[in-house]
């Protein structure tokens, strides 16, 4: 445990910070142009509690910052979406239907398992400090790494469990038999022995003669399919924090301070290294026990003082640290603060060679030798100054930002048909793009690819007056405004634009016509008189196993009778043409070891709990007149996992 806290007391301090942390930081810097001091638009309810358009969006702006500090290579316009904002709207929906379940069935965390739960938190083992000998929880260093107070902490995660317990008996109930699951799973691992005809298009494009009147008459059926989208020409402003650094002005003797008040920071620290053997005790154990976990610690020293060379054999034998006792106690290069303080202290103050007397530490008993040390190293001011001055402009960069993002504001606003003033004022480059369609294009990044600058651009006003759009948080910290330069509205393309993509389209669509008649033909002559059917290699299939197959292939075989094998079936490809299967025989699965079947069983009992879940909070939305007023986006279905 000793060696686990040592080496892993960074990552679990990340883990926190990352996953713990609750997702509702207050954005105040951009309050005012965020709109969040506004009631505003409902867009849910619960309970009849509203939810309103602004704490919907501060709550999506809170999770795309989470990912960003969890995903920092996941572009933050994936999530600017129609699609995952609703998502985002949902699961704020999700959460007040289960606390009011939870708070009308009475659901509580008793104290004593509320302290259960802080005290066994394993994230907050790296904010436990030594004092006096004694562990202590450090408030004020978990307060400045995550902005909450331990107790805000302990109601976050008490909310969550209060939550959690409402499906919990759903969940947890879920079971399966394995007969109950076989035909399930049967149905899943099916398998089907097939033969395969194919009338591809291509085999009759040669066949297929279409006139000018034809694809006149086509492009009028389909005039929809080409048109050129909307476009449009932009100018726009980007607001961000090393826009705001451009305005810091920082002086000589500014950086000379900051140095000397961070020279540790900027070289090498004193590292070195130590074995130790550990005799552990709990803190809170009997006198006796203590005592006779410390004789032996004493015992051990005796044998060191007579014998140092015996160090790492007398660990491996003896120490009772996990971790290390294998490796004769080594604890290889560590800085101070990675180490619990008695045990810091004690090996800080030896000399290279040296063992130290018994340390006691909350661990147990320990005996540490310093086997190597390397110095730390400060570099000269003028090596480190450039860094120096990114640092102190990044650490003003925040609060000259919101400065910045208040006269951005207003200069886009005061002067709305030229993005001019805002730029000579905030010393931004206007910067310009063409072709700017209504949504993001594959690819686009910062402020294209924002769909809320792009709704801003082309809203009403900014098409019809060529005025500047307000201010739109692009990103954290981030504000854009354009304004349009020139619109082109959709049109379609001209016959002439467009002829010989109109013909190849045309000339597709007949010779999977021709294709599908064919295979129609073959089907019903080869239904009366098999002998002239003529078939690729039997295969043997199932949804796991395609062998190349069209799915609807696939599932055409599988949903032919069994009773009924052999048995030809005509699929349908749509524009991939036609195919004819012989279905030859059903091929049993070979049946799963019993482990494998009963993890099934379990997988398919996880299944069935799953959905019992979701259709037992189908009914809490009912019972709590949860509705979402907004509207549904039509691919809302597809969201970015989070």
């Amino acid at each position: 445990m000793f060696d686990f806290i040592r080496k892993h007391n960074k990552i679990l301090m990340g883990v926190l910070f990352l996953l713990i942390v609750p997702s509702f930081v207050v954005v105040g810097v951009l309050d005012r142009y965020s709109g969040t001091s506004d009631k505003g638009e409902t867009v849910a309810s619960v309970a009849g509690s509203s939810i309103r358009r602004p704490e919907w969006d501060q709550q999506h702006r809170s999770d795309i910052d989470r990912i960003r500090q969890q995903r920092p290579d996941v572009s933050p316009a994936m999530f600017d979406t129609d699609t995952e904002r609703y998502a985002t709207l949902e699961r704020m929906v999700r959460e007040r239907v289960l606390a009011a379940a939870a708070a009308e069935d009475h659901f509580v965390v008793t104290e004593p398992r509320q302290m259960e739960i802080f005290r066994n938190d394993p994230a907050l083992a790296s904010f436990v400090t030594t004092k006096n000998g004694k562990p202590e929880f450090d408030r004020e260093l978990f307060y400045r790494a995550t902005g909450m107070t331990p107790q805000q902490h302990q109601d976050a995660l008490v909310a969550q469990m209060v939550r959690q317990q409402v499906l919990k008996g759903i969940a947890d109930t879920g079971f399966a038999t394995l007969a109950q699951a076989a035909p399930t799973l049967n149905a899943f691992y099916d398998r089907r022995e097939i033969q395969v005809a194919r009338f591809a298009p291509g085999d009759f494009t040669g066949k297929v003669n279409v006139s000018d009147a034809d694809l006149e008459a086509y492009y009028k059926q389909h005039v929809a399919q080409f048109q050129v989208p909307e476009q449009a020409s932009i100018e726009y402003l980007v607001l961000d924090l090393e826009a705001a650094k451009k305005n810091i002005t920082v002086n000589e003797a500014d950086l000379r301070s900051y140095y000397d008040q961070n020279t540790a920071r900027f070289g090498t620290k004193e590292e070195r290294r130590a074995s130790h053997i550990l005799i552990t005790v709990p803190s809170g154990a009997p006198a006796a026990d203590r005592d006779k976990a410390r004789a032996k610690a004493q015992q051990l020293l005796a044998e060191l003082r007579k014998s140092p060379g015996s160090f790492a054999e007398l660990a491996r034998k003896n120490s009772q640290d996990p971790g290390s006792a294998e490796k004769g106690g080594d604890l290889d290069f560590v800085t101070r603060g990675a180490m619990v303080k008695p045990f810091e202290d004690a090996m800080f103050a030896l000399k290279k060679g040296e063992i130290s007397d018994v340390v006691e530490s909350e661990f147990g008993y320990h005996i540490i030798q310093l086997n190597d040390v390397k110095p730390g190293v400060v570099p000269p001011f003028e090596q480190v100054r450039a860094k120096i001055e990114n640092e102190v402009r990044s650490q003003q960069a925040t609060q000259e930002f919101a400065k910045a993002a208040e006269s951005f504001t207003d200069a886009v606003y005061q002067q709305p048909d030229s993005l001019k003033p805002a730029a000579d004022k905030l010393k931004l480059t206007i910067r310009t793009a063409d072709k700017v369609a209504r949504t993001p294009v594959p690819g686009a990044t910062g402020a294209l690819a924002s769909a809320s600058f792009l709704n801003a651009l082309f809203a009403p006003d900014s098409l019809e007056r060529k005025h500047n759009t307000e201010a739109i948080e692009i990103g954290p910290n981030q504000l854009a405004s354009g304004r349009v330069t020139q619109y082109t509205a959709a049109r379609a393309q001209p016959l002439d634009e467009v002829k010989d993509k109109v013909r190849t389209q045309l000339v597709a669509e007949r010779a999977a016509a021709l294709a599908k008649t064919e295979g129609e033909a073959k089907l019903a002559a080869w239904q009366s008189n098999a002998a002239g059917a003529s078939f690729g290699a039997a295969v043997t299939v199932s949804r796991l196993e395609a062998q190349s197959q069209p799915t609807p292939v696939i599932e055409g075989a599988l949903r032919a009778d069994p009773a009924k094998l052999p048995m030809l079936v005509g699929v349908d490809l749509g524009a991939q043409g036609y195919a004819v299967v012989r279905v030859n025989k059903e091929v049993p699965r070979t049946s799963p070891a019993p482990e494998v079947a009963q993890q099934e069983a379990q997988q398919y009992a996880m299944a069935m709990a799953a959905a019992e879940t979701a259709a037992y909070y189908e009914l809490m939305k009912k019972r709590f007149k949860a509705e979402i007023l907004v509207p549904k986006p039509l691919n809302a279905g597809l969201v970015v996992g989070r």
